[in-house]
């Protein structure tokens, strides 16, 4: 009866979709398909009806794309595959949340069960992974060093002889709001859930499980790597992944790591002797006091002040001015600070404090994330600091511009939407566990160490680095207990600043160590 009913509905549709089509110039035959419009994305839709994606659909990312590449690098040449595509996460109830997006470098012919593969991550939190990948360990590398990187400069690729490729597979993650990862859902319950810091370690360490099981590498040596904000993700991450995804890992590789928040911020004392090292060493290489590179062993006898006289003196308070006095003074003396202005700030050095006054003379300031670079302050006699910073901003514009160019051109992936380097609004939105639990990785670092006494871990810092000196993780590392021993437990410091593998030398050492924890 139903399809009787429908017969001459049917018949009267088609009568006015030919009526239609003679007034507009369409087809008779075409009449029945919806006709394409475009999107103010560029992307074409269907007109209306049950033809059109749901709006979830309509933000997806396109198919994985895979190429096939040969690098010639100094006394070797690499063949490997190339994989620009994404990682669907579901809710409870099935329903897609979010494409988490990926680029996959793994070298052709090896034994897929031996084979190590490495995840990288960066941090912010907001920031995508293109610092790691064309920074340090990825086939392609760009020149970003910070004392000579301008936003102008050319976005151009070299082959990266450091590639960590001969040793590793690596697979480089973007979190959701970075890159060009995405949520498909909508609603905010659900950028809640991921912009948190829990959520967030859920999200990449279940995207690490799917890549494993979709590459058919469950059975390979696993290693997580993860820079700045990724010492709160990293030992949470493989936590996770050991206890909730069922997933081993061998090691794990922090590069210029946070790892706890709660040290480096407020009214700790802590804070001062964790940067008084970093900032005596961007004197020292200001004044060329060491021949050649400045050195983690030239700043001997900073770490023994820091941690002794200075933190005795700072304990004891402002209201004791002999203590005070001194300390000044000797802080003036480390760091070339006028010592009217350390006096006045009772030696107790902010970041922002010391990145103006180190070459105010001048009008100049330090980078916060390599305090070694300076660059003009924009508004010198201003009573409030209102400056970015010489050593990360210029890297912004080439950095997009090179990594949007490899993913499209030479990997052939093509999503819509704008490339998101360093997602500000991310941090914004972040839930970072407000009260009286900010958010520290130590806890979880002690925990994923003793579970498998076979997982080493490898930190690397950069001297001057002011944004996670590099003194605070040497400090909190002493604390472990005695089964993170030094064969499992080692910190590195190289010359430069959170990006130190910007630097050849550094990045070459680095390289060296990571591979050295594989074997």
């Amino acid at each position: 009866m139903a399809i009787r009913r429908a017969a001459p509905r049917h018949a009267l549709v088609v009568l006015v979709l030919l009526a239609l089509a003679a007034m507009t110039g369409v087809r008779a035959e075409d009449a029945h398909q919806p006709q394409p419009v475009a999107t103010p994305s560029g992307q074409k839709a269907g007109a209306a009806g049950a033809s059109t994606p749901p709006a979830a659909e309509q933000h997806r990312l396109p198919q994985d794309s895979t190429t096939r590449h040969t690098l010639a690098l100094p006394g070797r040449t690499l063949d490997f595959t190339a994989t620009a595509g994404s990682i669907p996460l579901f809710d409870d109830k099935g329903e897609p949340q979010a494409d988490i997006a990926y680029t996959a470098y793994q070298l052709n012919g090896a034994d897929a069960r031996t084979r190590p593969v490495t995840f990288l991550f960066n941090g912010g939190p907001g920031a995508a992974s293109a610092w790691l990948q064309l920074g340090a360990a990825g086939p392609w590398r760009l020149a970003i060093n910070a004392d000579a990187m301008t936003s102008s400069a050319s976005p151009d690729l070299l082959p990266n002889a450091e590639t960590w490729l001969d040793f590793t597979d690596i697979v480089f993650i973007d979190p959701v709001g970075t890159g060009y990862s995405r949520f498909v859902a909508s609603g905010e319950e659900v950028r809640k859930r991921f912009y948190s810091v829990d959520g967030d370690v859920n999200s990449i360490a279940l995207t690490i499980r799917r890549w494993l099981e979709k590459s058919d590498r469950l059975l390979s040596p696993k290693f997580v790597a993860g820079e700045s904000y990724g010492g709160i993700r990293g030992p949470k991450i493989v936590r996770n992944l050991q206890v909730d995804q069922g997933v081993g890992v061998r090691g794990l590789i922090l590069v210029s790591p946070l790892f706890d928040f709660r040290e480096f911020s407020g009214s700790s004392l802590l804070q001062y002797v964790w940067s008084l090292p970093s900032m005596a060493a961007v004197a020292r290489e200001a004044e060329g006091a060491v021949k050649g590179a400045v050195t983690r062993a030239d700043l001997a006898d900073v770490e023994r002040y820091a941690q002794g006289e200075f933190l005795s003196d700072l304990i004891r308070g402002s209201a004791d001015t002999e203590a005070t006095t001194r300390l000044a003074d000797k802080v003036a003396a480390l760091t070339g600070i006028d010592p009217s202005v350390s006096r006045r700030l009772a030696g107790r050095f902010g970041v922002a404090e010391f990145r103006r006054e180190f070459d105010r003379r001048n009008g100049r300031v330090t980078g916060r994330y390599d305090a070694s670079v300076t660059g003009f302050d924009p508004y010198p006699d201003s009573s409030y600091p209102r400056f970015g910073d010489p050593s990360g901003d210029p890297l912004a514009a080439p950095l997009t511009s090179a990594v949007v160019d490899l993913t499209t051109r030479k990997l052939n992936w093509r999503p819509v939407g704008s490339y998101q380097l360093l997602n500000g609004g991310v941090e914004r939105a972040w839930d970072f566990g407000r009260g009286i639990h900010p958010p520290e990785s130590i806890s979880q670092l002690r925990q994923v160490l003793a579970l498998d006494p076979k997982l080493r871990l490898l930190v690397a810092h950069g001297l001057f680095d002011l944004a996670t000196p590099y003194f605070g993780s040497k400090i909190l590392l002493d604390q472990l207990p005695a089964y993170a021993s030094p064969e499992r437990v080692k910190l590195v410091v190289y010359p430069g600043g959170h990006m130190f593998y910007s630097r050849d030398a550094s990045r070459q050492a680095f390289r060296t160590e990571v591979e050295a924890l594989m074997k």
